[in-house]
């Protein structure tokens, strides 16, 4: 007879999620995991495989928790350019603000591990192709509408905003005081003008 769980494997993705957001890939052990988890490792491993796997399924959950609100953000009916203003300064006010600087997951990921890890480039590809569908149809909306000037390209601008935010949560790892990235962001802002 097979045994039951004995811990809730939704929560302990959100706890391990919140410890690899806190201190990245590299610098969380499966000693860690154990720990924050509250489980053991072979409940661990069975539940979610190695490090990687989990590393990756945390990523997965990020993305599911982050991605519906900027479509939701960027999708509401009516006028489109106040919403993605609103989703840069609120990105800006968030690199600016007092909460603890740990960047952005999908972001930090890129950084860590992009580079050499291609499961983890590939989650990162997909969550960035997200925000750039969700940016290119407000803008083309914005468009439709009228509210962006005719010149304007709303998918070379929605690619320029899905750079500039990615570069904001890089510079919101640092404490660089709120004028950098507020200053920066109404400055990329005046391109939609």
């Amino acid at each position: 007879m097979a045994r039951t769980k004995e811990f809730d494997p939704d929560a302990a993705l959100q706890s391990a999620l919140e410890l690899f957001w806190e201190r990245g890939y590299e610098a969380t052990s499966m000693a860690d995991l154990v720990e924050r988890l509250g489980i053991a490792r072979a409940s661990l491993y069975a539940t979610f495989g190695g490090k990687h796997d989990l590393y990756l399924k945390a990523l997965a959950r990020y993305g599911e928790q982050r991605n519906p609100r900027i479509v939701a953000e960027l999708s509401q009916p009516g006028p489109a350019l106040p919403a993605v203003r609103a989703l840069v300064r609120r990105f800006a006010d968030e690199a600016a603000g007092d909460t603890p600087r740990r960047g952005c997951f999908v972001t930090n990921t890129a950084v860590e591990l992009g580079p050499r890890d291609t499961a983890a480039a590939r989650r990162v590809e997909e969550a960035w192709h997200h925000m750039e569908t969700a940016l290119t149809s407000a803008l083309i909306r914005a468009a439709a509408q009228g509210e962006l000037p005719g010149d304007r390209d709303p998918v070379a601008l929605a690619r320029m905003l899905l750079v500039f935010l990615q570069g904001l949560r890089v510079v919101g790892r640092l404490d660089t005081g709120p004028t950098l990235p507020r200053d920066a962001a109404e400055q990329v802002l005046t391109l939609l003008d």
